[in-house]
């Protein structure tokens, strides 16, 4: 046969480019300029670069922010008569002899009553063995009226609460008669309460003569207030007054937030600080030592507590120290307390039972190594 009868091959009409998978580009090693790598899916080399850095507009813009969530989480300090409270409850225990017995009644949701026995005591000042006194409290949202009686003096004393201008102010009044008439007082306060302060006045009758005082609390910053207060007692001519200062504070390490790469709020937010420190000055008593310094530290929160107090008179260079320490467990509380003439003191409170509401048992106890005296007390307290 001629040649136009030969098959032709099976190769000899298919072309590379009829399949793309075939147009792959090579690179060798060896050249100069590789290409460069193709650009991500959706956007380009220009659209993934990082963001330029915050210009001066925005910075300032931050500061402005982060002073003002500062400036916000000031409060109110609370009353200047409570400033002291929390850390001089660490060394100040209440101590007694002989059994106590609190026996709580609910009635209502309103109204509860109490009823208090203290036998085999000799702590009352007019050497009586035992005391038994009845309270009776009716509370709701916006006020509280109590009143005891005590049979065996024949005397009443009660309180009156009452917030006014929707919780800016609280009228008190205060009221106690007796058989003797020699005690007999009524007194009227009124507190005030802004937004980073806190005031009192107070006028009234006690022991037969003209009462006037006035108190103020000033946050300056979260952690550290100031205060003062002054007081007329008509009965015997006295003027007094007092000033405190009052700051809380971290411990190194303690407290510390970052504030890269988060909100604002969570940059100013931090833990309740650890420690926390008052000074006192009295120039005109009660107490023969006008400056007294009193000192907090958390060790464990909820747990262990730790408290100091220092009194002194600059004039004289006499002193007294307390050291106090404050801890709770699952169910019960220890409290103990040691003073620089060696006198030591202790308090024990435990619930008698997991639901909430059990009987509470406690137990107290003096020693004065000094005065060789000693006490011992144990109390109960029921809820109905």
């Amino acid at each position: 046969m001629g040649a136009s009868g030969s098959k032709p091959t099976g190769t000899a009409g298919i072309s590379p480019s009829q399949f793309s998978f075939l147009n792959t580009s090579t690179t060798r090693c060896n050249e100069s300029n590789p290409p460069p790598p193709p650009p991500p899916p959706g956007g380009s080399v220009e659209s993934s670069a990082p963001p330029p850095p915050p210009s001066a507009n925005q910075a300032a813009n931050d500061q402005i922010a982060q002073a003002a969530a500062a400036a916000s989480v000031m409060i109110n300090p609370g009353p200047y008569e409570q400033a002291p409270g929390d850390l001089k409850r660490l060394v100040m225990l209440d101590t007694h002899d002989g059994f106590r017995c609190d026996i709580n009644k609910q009635l209502s949701p309103y109204l509860a009553v109490v009823h208090s026995f203290w036998l085999g005591t000799n702590m009352l000042p007019d050497g009586r063995k035992r005391t038994y006194t009845w309270l009776a409290q009716v509370a709701d949202e916006s006020s509280l009226c109590f009143a005891r009686i005590d049979p065996s003096q024949k005397s009443v004393d009660g309180r009156i609460h009452k917030a006014l201008l929707g919780g800016i102010a609280q009228a008190k009044l205060q009221l106690g008669m007796s058989a003797e008439g020699q005690s007999d007082q009524c007194l009227i306060d009124v507190d005030l309460n802004g937004m980073s302060w806190s005031g009192n006045i107070k006028y009234g009758s006690m022991g037969g003569g003209p009462v006037y005082g006035c108190a103020f609390h000033q946050g300056i910053t979260s952690n550290l207030s100031l205060g003062g207060e002054g007081m007329y007692v008509g009965v015997n001519g006295n003027m007094m007054s007092s000033y405190l200062m009052k700051y809380a504070f971290h411990a190194n390490g303690e407290g510390k937030v970052s504030t890269s790469g988060g909100d604002v709020s969570e940059a100013v937010a931090a833990t309740a600080p650890a420690s926390a420190v008052c000074i006192q000055f009295a120039p005109s008593g009660p107490s023969p030592m006008p400056l007294t310094l009193n000192y907090k530290r958390t060790v464990t929160p909820k747990r262990v507590t730790l408290g100091a107090e220092l009194s002194c008179d600059p004039m004289t260079l006499q002193s007294h120290c307390i050291l106090g320490a404050e801890f709770k467990f699952h169910r019960s509380k220890l409290h103990v307390a040691v003073d620089g003439n060696a006198k030591m003191q202790s308090a024990f409170e435990t619930s008698l039972g997991k639901e909430p509401g059990q009987p509470r048992l406690s137990l107290t106890a003096e020693l004065d190594h000094l005065k060789d005296e000693m006490k011992f007390g144990y109390g109960l307290a029921i809820d109905g």
